[in-house]
């Protein structure tokens, strides 16, 4: 099950991403850099928000100059990690996920509970649900 969600990612993201998308040759002159790490789904999402907002000043502005490109080039690198972070926690919560479909296949309700709880509570910080489910 988690083969297929990885294949729908790698799908999602190459489909999605711009025809002219510059390829490794393209851009082997370019200073690299390591951006600020996500060593957590907190980190992850402050990084996600700080620096998306901060793409889209640049992208917004009236031209995007060198200086403007430069300065995109190094903020993706956080993104990226912070990318990375999600697709890590996602994980995390596709396996708790699993647990809890194969405990209900075997009635093991404890099981249900208590993962279910951490799926409710892991998925609602990774989608940025900030109110648990309202429940009957």
């Amino acid at each position: 099950m988690q083969t297929i969600y990885k294949v729908l990612l790698v799908l999602f993201f190459g489909l999605f991403a711009p025809a002219g998308t510059p390829s490794a040759a393209d851009t082997d002159r370019v200073e690299h850099f390591e951006g600020q790490s996500a060593e957590s789904l907190d980190e992850a999402l402050d990084h996600l928000h700080r620096y998306n907002a901060q793409l889209a000043a640049l992208i917004d502005a009236d031209e995007i100059t060198a200086e403007t490109s430069y300065e995109v080039h190094e903020l993706t690198y956080t993104l990226e990690n912070a990318l990375g972070r999600l697709a890590k926690e996602l994980g995390v919560v596709q396996d708790t996920l699993e647990r809890v479909h194969l405990a209900s296949e075997a009635d093991q309700s404890e099981v249900i509970a208590t993962q279910g709880q951490q799926y409710l509570e892991h998925s609602g910080r990774l989608f940025g649900l900030d109110q648990q489910p309202q429940r009957p």
